[in-house]
């Protein structure tokens, strides 16, 4: 990994770095598992020691729209000085044409939480940055990642975004693991700590017209099908609300947004999301 501080070795290598490596980058295969990539927007401001670059992080959904995001997020991270890193997770990692694992965090002996935080830490690394903490931001079976890698890693997190998720996991110990948090510890080796995430700014956002159930409706005769898989709602819309009410009743405070005229179109909540992260990082850079 090259270090920004240091003098390129020659023009052409200083030429490759702005081509490739700032601005928005080329594709990069992660280290600890090359099996999964990932895009980043660097801003210029990173190459200055010292300055308060902070990161964010958008998990695609199931049609695998990484790029995508990570160029709708460039005008935000030029004007609020932030790095963005945009995951890929391809389908079917494990041979079996999967196209959800990585929405429940684990699939066979992968720990999608922990391809994350690594790809993390290589990005700081490479751009002599430390990122203890950054906003996570998901949308559709992103947002099913997102809350639940905040149940396991709130201390990373700065901000979270849950962007209108099929199904959702409750904060009640009674249901099993992925639909409540029951065996929890067992899954990831740690207690849920509640107080670590009522201390995380959290946005949920959803379209009022979100209510297609087609993709999110899981038949008893489908091999997916578990007791209680649909008990949160019938749309997007019900499932999120039953979330929000079930952060509310562990003392997590919560964001709504349901946006008038959207459906499950992920590009049309992100100004409202990047509000809501804009709005986060002041308050945080303000507090110094």
């Amino acid at each position: 990994m090259f270090d920004v501080a240091e003098k390129p070795s020659s023009p052409g290598h200083e030429q490759a770095m702005v081509r490739y490596d700032w601005g928005s980058t080329t594709v990069y295969a992660s280290k600890r598992d090359p099996r999964f990539s990932y895009v980043l927007y660097v801003p210029s401001e990173v190459a200055t020691p010292g300055n308060d670059v902070e990161l964010v992080v958008a998990i695609h959904g199931t049609r695998r729209q990484f790029t995508q995001y990570r160029d709708a997020f460039v005008p935000f991270g030029r004007w609020n000085r932030c790095m963005v890193l945009c995951p890929l997770f391809p389908v079917g990692v494990c041979g079996d044409d999967n196209r959800s694992g990585y929405k429940r965090l684990v699939e066979g002996d992968i720990r999608y939480d922990e391809v994350l935080l690594d790809m993390v830490t290589e990005v700081g690394e490479r751009y002599g940055k430390h990122f203890n903490q950054f906003a996570l931001f998901g949308y559709s079976g992103g947002g099913q990642y997102v809350h639940r890698f905040a149940y396991v890693h709130p201390e990373r997190l700065w901000a979270a975004s849950i962007g209108a998720p099929g199904t959702v996991t409750v904060l009640d110990h009674s249901k099993d693991w992925w639909l409540g948090m029951g065996g929890f510890e067992r899954h990831f080796g740690k207690s849920f700590d509640p107080a670590a995430l009522r201390r995380v700014p959290v946005q949920m956002v959803v379209g009022k017209a979100d209510i297609e159930t087609w993709e999110i409706t899981v038949r008893e005769d489908s091999p997916q099908y578990v007791p209680g898989i649909n008990d949160a709602g019938a749309t997007r819309l019900e499932r999120l609300r039953t979330l929000k009410a079930s952060f509310e009743a562990a003392g997590i405070p919560v964001r709504l947004d349901e946006l008038d005229n959207v459906a499950h179109n992920g590009m049309q909540v992100l100004e409202t999301v990047q509000d809501f992260l804009a709005q986060t990082l002041r308050t945080i850079r303000a507090a110094g």
